[in-house]
């Protein structure tokens, strides 16, 4: 199917939408956002993503559904950064306090050039000039998502740019893969020992803590009904001290039959399990989506990073390629 338009912004750009497939597995991929916006397993008769089939939606309440977030995901508290001696002043989009996925015009709310398309890949590509959101240095970014036998949904990003700069990429699908109203009967695993506390603005507080004893603890399978009705998650989980090359698992989501596992290159995974989503428009089912419809598992650097020494470094230098994996694998698994 060649790529067609999904929808007119405001300004009358078209997005496209192209979808791909193979061994069984179906994806939509919009250019807003680069966001991932249908995805499909042969056998299975609801959609394994939260989306919507209207572009409308994408530009009020599903915001960063299924996008590539960056060129700073998550936060940096009170868009404040020194880099190289210069005290930088990020754009502040979370209350007019904290820097939130890259600013008001981060790439996920950003409409993408469809680059290159084939029945199984779509590459997708935007270019952020120098003091855009605050940042220096003028980057590239493509975003190449593929199906792959398993059958495996992998997402690659590459960027560089030509000033030292700061840079962390990240995908933000809702994951729910039974097509119940919530995610309440998942199975979650993550193998991370330490989680970063957060203050009221969910800006991390300083150094990791020990998951053990705490509602974050993902260790071993939960089923998540277990841990809706506590504390609210929406935290970055440890994985690692740094980036990767190969990617390492960093998830397994399982539900009805169906796991996911999800490896990245990346050092942590913010797990946010759909607090603030309420209903309003149709979904890709037919429905709104309302709380815990969607579980995002968004594999990146930690939050705040310019800020903590100690945490992963964000910093790109001039020249240099940054390549993020993320590869979500697929197939069935005994129920119960």
């Amino acid at each position: 199917m060649m790529p067609r338009t999904f929808g007119l912004l405001p300004d009358g750009r078209p997005v496209m939408q192209a979808t791909i497939s193979g061994h069984g597995l179906t994806a939509s991929v919009i250019t807003l956002g680069a966001s991932l916006q249908d995805l499909r397993l042969a056998g299975i008769g609801h959609p394994l993503v939260l989306g919507f089939p209207r572009l409308a939606p994408y530009l009020d309440e599903g915001r960063y559904f299924g996008a590539v977030i960056g060129r700073y995901a998550n936060r940096i508290a009170h868009g404040r950064a020194a880099l190289d001696g210069q005290r930088l002043q990020l754009d502040r989009n979370q209350d007019g306090r904290h820097m939130l996925h890259g600013g008001h015009d981060g790439c996920g709310t950003r409409n993408w050039m469809l680059a290159d398309w084939d029945e199984s890949s779509v590459a997708l590509a935007d270019h952020l000039p120098a003091g855009h959101m605050g940042f220096p240095g003028a980057m590239l970014i493509r975003a190449t998502w593929s199906i792959l036998p398993g059958p495996v949904l992998m997402l690659t990003i590459l960027a560089t740019s030509d000033d030292t700069t700061f840079c962390n990429f990240a995908q933000h699908s809702y994951f729910n893969l039974d097509g119940t109203d919530t995610v309440a009967g998942h199975r979650l695993t993550v193998p991370a020992e330490t989680y970063l506390p957060v203050d009221e603005d969910m800006i991390p507080l300083g150094a990791p803590a020990a998951v053990q004893g705490t509602h974050l603890d993902f260790r071993n399978p939960v089923t998540l009904a277990e841990r809706l009705k506590g504390p609210r998650i929406d935290h970055n989980l440890c994985l690692s001290d740094r980036r990767r090359i190969v990617p390492r698992k960093a998830a397994v989501l399982q539900a009805d039959g169906l796991m996911m596992t999800l490896r990245s290159t990346e050092p942590g995974l913010q797990v946010y399990a759909g607090e603030h989503l309420a209903p309003g428009a149709p979904g890709l089912g037919g429905r709104p989506y309302g709380r815990h419809a969607g579980i995002a598992l968004e594999s990146q650097l930690w939050p705040d990073a310019p800020n903590h020494a100690g945490y992963p470094s964000a910093r790109l230098e001039a020249g240099q390629l940054y390549r993020q994996t993320t590869v979500m694998s697929f197939h069935r698994s005994p129920k119960g």
